[in-house]
């Protein structure tokens, strides 16, 4: 089964983070691969990068004419590739060398039209000991507690997902109103992409915990104030969903915040009465600072959405 790897990169100052993530790709155990590297309007960086890995021949490198943001150049990317399975990763994430080998497992062991795998946090400079462990995908990690192996979900996190080809292609490719561009910060487009296929399909992705990641956590997306404004716009990013014509499997916000509310929160209230410790007084703080923040960004879509509209009709 050949499997094509997407990468798609924007910032020279992410140089050294693109060649080790694609070199990562280069030292996966399962052999037939090609990576797609995508550069996103940067020449500087497409000409470091096709010296660096413009003679591996399982590397095709393009770069787009301008900045068309993540969405289209993952899409882009797709276009590119010739493999039966399409998987994606981020440029700054580092792949187990056994990463695609457990995909692929994902594809002959069942019939699944998409297979995920798990995220884990690479810590830059040290884990912060303020972010509770729920909100771990705001950089780029699972939050395990909720997720059963083998089992299918919605969609996994971007940067360690694939599709069967066909499904991609039917599907019809990630929605360029979704994703990161330029200073842009609406996202959940590989959540808008997983609804469209279970829209299509009525089959959601194929959780494998086997298959494993390592999302960078750069010193800046541990300080509070940027995870509360990740926390803002992932919420606006919720509301925007709403926006569009897709239904998809289930509210899988609304079965986190009853999450938060009736598990996790009552769990941690109640260690801290038998084992107070500062840290742990953080985190709940953070919690209830973080759940705020997202319930802002979904409010702040509500209102952005119908002044809009009252601007249009008028």
């Amino acid at each position: 089964m050949k499997v094509s790897v997407v990468v798609c990169a924007y910032s020279m100052e992410r140089y050294d983070d693109v060649c080790e993530a694609v070199e990562s790709v280069l030292a996966q155990t399962h052999e037939d691969i090609e990576i797609i590297l995508i550069i996103d309007g940067n020449e500087e960086l497409f000409e470091q990068l096709q010296s660096e890995f413009g003679n591996q021949g399982a590397v095709t490198l393009r770069c787009n004419e301008e900045n068309k943001g993540l969405s289209y150049s993952r899409t882009r990317g797709v276009e590119l590739a010739s493999g039966s399975v399409i998987a994606f990763l981020d440029d700054d994430a580092i792949a187990e060398p056994d990463w695609i080998e457990e995909l692929v497992r994902g594809y002959e062991e069942s019939d699944a039209i998409a297979v995920g795998g798990r995220m884990v946090p690479e810590w830059v400079v040290g884990q912060p000991p303020y972010l509770p462990e729920e909100f771990n995908w705001l950089v780029g990690a699972n939050y395990e507690r909720r997720l059963e192996e083998w089992t299918e979900v919605r969609n996994t996190l971007g940067s360690n997902m694939s599709f069967r080809r066909e499904v991609f292609e039917e599907t019809g490719g990630f929605d360029e109103q979704m994703g990161l561009k330029g200073d842009s910060q609406v996202q959940s487009e590989e959540t808008e992409l997983a609804m469209r296929m279970y829209d299509t399909f009525g089959r959601g992705m194929l959780y494998n915990p086997g298959a494993v990641v390592a999302h960078k956590v750069f010193d800046y997306r541990t300080k509070p104030r940027w995870l509360c404004r990740r926390a803002f716009w992932q919420g606006y990013s919720k509301r925007a969903l709403k926006q569009l014509d897709v239904e998809g499997p289930g509210d899988a916000e609304s079965e986190f915040l009853e999450h938060l509310l009736f598990w996790s929160v009552p769990r941690r209230i109640s260690e801290l009465i038998r084992r107070p410790s500062l840290a742990d007084i953080q985190q709940l703080l953070m919690l209830f600072l973080l759940t705020a923040c997202v319930g802002f960004g979904y409010v702040y879509g509500i209102v952005r959405y119908r002044y809009r509209t009252a601007s249009n009709s008028g």
